[in-house]
Formats: structure tokens, C-alpha cells, sequence
């Protein structure tokens, strides 16, 4: 059993930055943030697995960047650069097992543990 709680969520003018964390209890080999707006599907950002692989989303290439803290009990988002197309409820999933390509680390199919999701508004 994987618990997930979000954190670092808030309002912030476009242009501006903001760092989500993401506290994890239990195996966690692939951790991934998504996001999902209004009427919209829930998407994939970005995901990271147990060697330090990474993936994101091309919305979000170069702007935010994904990481975990030495013990991998911690999972960050720092997005840089926010413009009002990022506003959406952002979720921290975890999956404990390897997926077997990066693409797969996106889709929100894979992931059995899920937050409870922090709002991030970006205000043009």
C-alpha cells in the first residue's frame, strides 16, 4: 500500500514559479505528476522512475523540471516560467513496479496510487 500527499499547490501570476511536493510511504519504483483542468482528461506532466529516468510532457519541456529527494520518500515539481494553460488540480500517482518504457510513464493507466491532488492557478 502506497500513501501520497500533495503539497505546494496556490495562485501565482503567469510568469511565475512554483514547487509541488509530494511526501510517499511504501515501495515506489515510478512516480509521475498529472494534472487535470475543467472538462478536461487528466494528462501526464512529467515522471521520474527509481534510476532517475525521466519524461515530460512537450507542454511542459523546459519550463518544469521533476526530482525526488535521496530516500525517494519525497517527489518535487518545480515549474518555472507558469502560464495560465498550466492551471489545473495537479495529482502525484506512484506505481511499484518498472514500467518498460518511458512512454508508459505517462499514462495515467499505469498508476495505482494516487494524492489527493493540490490546485495550482495561474493568473494571466
Amino acid at each position: 500500500q502506497v500513501q501520497l500527499v500533495e503539497s505546494g499547490g496556490g495562485s501565482v501570476q503567469a510568469g511565475g514559479s512554483l514547487r509541488l511536493s509530494c511526501a510517499a510511504s511504501g515501495s515506489t519504483y515510478t512516480m509521475a505528476w498529472f494534472r487535470q483542468a475543467p472538462g478536461k482528461e487528466r494528462e501526464g506532466v512529467a515522471a521520474i522512475n527509481f534510476v532517475g529516468t525521466t519524461n515530460y510532457a512537450d507542454s511542459v519541456k523546459g519550463r518544469f523540471t521533476i526530482s525526488q529527494d535521496n530516500a525517494k520518500t519525497t517527489l518535487y515539481l518545480q515549474m518555472d516560467n507558469l502560464s495560465s494553460e498550466d492551471t489545473a488540480m495537479y495529482y502525484c500517482a506512484a506505481e511499484p513496479r518498472v514500467l518498460s518504457t518511458v512512454v508508459s510513464m505517462l499514462l495515467k493507466s499505469n498508476y495505482r496510487y494516487w494524492g489527493q491532488g493540490t490546485q495550482v492557478t495561474v493568473s494571466s
